[in-house]
């Protein structure tokens, strides 16, 4: 049996086998704590019973701060240079039938949370039903690609041109840590970021993700709704 390729799936093979063969792709990997994190999200929710903000939704304004303090990965790559973006237009990727798509939250750096995880909700509801417009899916500068709710707690994903990066994050779990010679049991994620290495070096990819786990783990300097 042969399944056909509908137009979401063959313009997605097409733009990943162009990604994969043309990008030269290099990926480092880091731990972040999220204890903290899992407490500012339980203290937005409380009284929230039908617009709870989800961790994702989190995930998405830590890379918007994280690029507002060092944007030198919120680029492209042209052949006449490298674009850098004034703002954090954050694409998520959101599984849909046949394949996925990339809604964007545009300036995330300038939104609550609470303003990203209403903006989510209501355009992964419409790309499930495939109602997004073209600009609500094309031009962000870089993606996130959450897998955590399958279990998943570390892979590496295919860069979406002509973004020059994105991040891979995957289900929080335990891992044993010593500090000082005292240990504890911390709450971690292990995210991915994929680079385009004609636009990112190792040097500049580690130096973000240091922001990014500077961020993250310090939420109640901005994790409100």
């Amino acid at each position: 049996m042969v399944q056909p390729l509908d137009v979401i799936r063959r313009t997605m093979a097409r733009r990943m086998s162009e990604s994969f063969s043309e990008v030269p792709h290099f990926s480092l990997k880091s731990r972040i704590e999220v204890d903290r994190l899992q407490q500012a999200r339980a203290a937005i929710n409380v009284g929230r019973a039908d617009d709870r903000v989800s961790f994702n939704d989190l995930i998405i304004k830590a890379v918007a701060i994280a690029i507002a303090r060092y944007p030198a990965i919120n680029a492209s790559y042209h052949p006449r240079g490298i674009l850098l973006h004034a703002h954090a237009d954050v694409a998520v990727a959101v599984a849909i039938e046949g394949g996925l798509i990339t809604p964007i939250i545009r300036e995330a750096e300038g939104k609550s949370v609470g303003q990203i995880s209403s903006e989510m909700k209501d355009m992964a509801a419409r790309a499930r039903r495939k109602r997004l417009l073209p600009e609500e899916y094309s031009g962000g500068t870089i993606t996130i690609s959450n897998l955590g709710m399958f279990g998943v707690t570390e892979f590496t994903s295919i860069i979406n041109p002509p973004q020059a990066c994105i991040l891979s994050v995957g289900a929080a779990f335990e891992e044993y840590r010593v500090v000082d010679g005292a240990p504890y049991v911390a709450t971690v994620i292990a995210p991915t970021l994929t680079c385009d290495h004609r636009v990112v070096d190792g040097a500049t990819g580690a130096r973000w993700l240091q922001h990014l786990r500077d961020v993250i783990e310090a939420p109640e300097e901005w994790a409100t709704a």
